[in-house]
């Protein structure tokens, strides 16, 4: 079935370019390449980072994939989050990884939490950007007063999970007990996991300067404006995409993604501009993931497959680690 999810993604891209050509096709464009190749390198060192920290997961939950190989596997995977679902990225990251003999309970998790930690490593970047700056965007008026609690609120499930860790492993592995697959034998230390989000923070803001030197790419704007603009896109876009991520109601974050930035950035820009530049980092962004696929299409994976490494089963703390069998009577007793 791997063709036709391919098939499926490349149709729901073009439907979403149909979809907003005319908005593209009137705006006046101004390009600057200098920009532009800066957002696509930046992109390309945002990808780097993520497989990374993929393979660091894969590792510490009993697997482990090459670099390259992962990359072939990352990129090909991408494309096919397109289709409406959010299922089919992690399906197809799993199939692929299988066929290299990775079991597929590992590449589960470990994707699932890629994402968790990815997800989380955006809270302190929106906690100090909107405590420094106070702006909410369009809704600043309106949540002036709720700030302190909606910052603290943010950062509520950072301090959990670092905190305790084991919590991560403890939820995983109850998730596969309950669709009765093997817990997997891992722990997750305090330091692992502050090293994880710091190396997500970073690649949240690799992104951030790509969409902010797109920006750039596509508009004229005078020195003093590329400053005082400068930390409000690199800050905005990784929130943005994070709110499309947890909405899960379309394929990718599609138009909530969007309907984030604008909110976010109309004050600042204009809302005819954010549109645009929404649109362009969409149609930018996919460019790059079919450019990557159709590369690693060249490329066939030949390695023979690779049996799976023993875990990295990091000591926990007793303050931090707690039996996975309490974590199941608790969830039992709770109905």
């Amino acid at each position: 079935m791997q063709p036709v999810f391919v098939l499926l993604a490349l149709g729901f891209m073009a439907l979403l370019l149909q979809s907003q050509w005319d908005e593209l096709q009137n705006y006046t464009w101004r390009i600057d390449l200098r920009w532009l190749a800066t957002s696509a390198g930046a992109i390309v060192a945002a990808w780097s980072v993520e497989i990374v920290i993929w393979r660091w997961l894969l590792r510490t939950v009993g697997s482990q994939l090459p670099y390259l190989p992962a990359a072939r596997i990352w990129f090909l995977s991408a494309i096919v989050r397109y289709i409406p679902g959010n299922i089919w990225q992690p399906l197809s990251i799993t199939i692929l990884s299988e066929r290299r003999g990775v079991k597929p309970e590992a590449t589960l998790v470990s994707v699932v939490l890629y994402q968790i930690i990815t997800i989380l490593a955006v809270a302190p970047i929106a906690a100090a950007y909107f405590a420094m700056t106070g702006n909410w965007g369009v809704l600043t008026e309106l949540l002036a007063g709720a700030a302190p609690g909606l910052i603290a609120l943010t950062l509520a499930p950072v301090i959990i999970f670092i905190v305790r860790p084991s919590l991560l492993i403890e939820l995983v592995n109850w998730a596969l007990h309950r669709m009765g697959r093997p817990r997997l034998p891992i722990g997750l230390s305090r330091m692992t996991l502050i090293a994880l989000m710091a190396i997500a923070i970073a690649d949240w803001l690799i992104w951030g300067i790509a969409f902010c030197s797109l920006a750039f790419g596509i508009n004229e704007y005078a020195p003093w404006q590329l400053w005082a603009l400068a930390p409000h896109l690199i800050v905005i876009y990784p929130v943005a995409y994070a709110v499309g991520f947890i909405s899960f109601l379309t394929p990718s974050g599609l138009g909530v993604r969007e309907g984030a930035l604008y909110l976010l950035l109309a004050p600042l820009i204009g809302g005819g501009g954010v549109t645009v530049l929404a649109l362009a980092m969409r149609v930018w962004t996919m460019l790059g993931e079919l450019l990557a696929a159709g590369v690693s299409t060249l490329f066939p994976d030949r390695t023979p497959e690779t049996p799976d490494s023993p875990p990295i089963v990091e000591p926990l703390q007793d303050a931090e680690a707690a039996p996975e069998h309490k974590l199941s009577e608790g969830l039992s007793a709770g109905g």
